[in-house]
């Protein structure tokens, strides 16, 4: 049995890649295994979306509120080594170093990790604590940096919007 296996061509290119994949039972995969997951079992409801700053120095919301439960377990969404586990501003925050420059952010969430701690995708690296504040009911903060700039995390599962930045040139030209 022959299958069509659609993949991007990279970040940014726009174009997508067709190529065919065989099958030799419907229970296998039917191409690679994505590299982002959720950090929450299944598919978790969305509160609040990403709403960068026009300015990096004023407010916004630089990550997605996903509904979850005090307790609910998180995951790392992908590959990488811990950052950070641990208390921050009265909440306990862990973030996982991933390659490329990204780092993911997860908060409020009692660790069960280290730092240094390399984790897969979808291991557990916590809990969600039942703290008030942030959203008017239990949630996980989910956020996505590359080096100091905030992304939207949904981009990592192909949803989300991109914002499209000028470059400007290093030398006056």
């Amino acid at each position: 049995m022959s299958a069509l296996l659609i993949t991007s061509a990279g970040a940014g290119s726009g174009h997508d890649v067709i190529t065919s994949a065989t099958l030799s039972k419907p229970s296998e995969p039917t191409g690679p295994t994505p590299l982002w997951e959720w950090p929450l079992a299944g598919r978790p409801h969305v509160l609040r979306g990403f709403a960068p700053p026009a300015q990096p120095w004023l407010a916004g919301h630089r990550g997605v509120d996903l509904a979850s439960s005090p307790g609910t377990q998180v995951r790392a969404a992908g590959a990488g080594t811990i950052g950070y586990a641990g208390p921050l501003a009265e909440r306990e925050v862990v973030t996982v170093l991933h390659p490329g420059g990204l780092r993911t952010t997860y908060l409020p969430v009692h660790p069960s990790v280290r730092p240094g701690q390399a984790v897969r995708q979808g291991e557990v690296i916590g809990v969600v604590q039942d703290l008030p504040g942030h959203c008017q009911t239990a949630c996980l903060h989910w956020g996505l940096l590359r080096d100091h700039f905030y992304l939207d995390p949904l981009l990592l599962l192909g949803h989300g919007q991109v914002r499209l930045l000028p470059i400007w040139p290093s030398t006056p030209g």
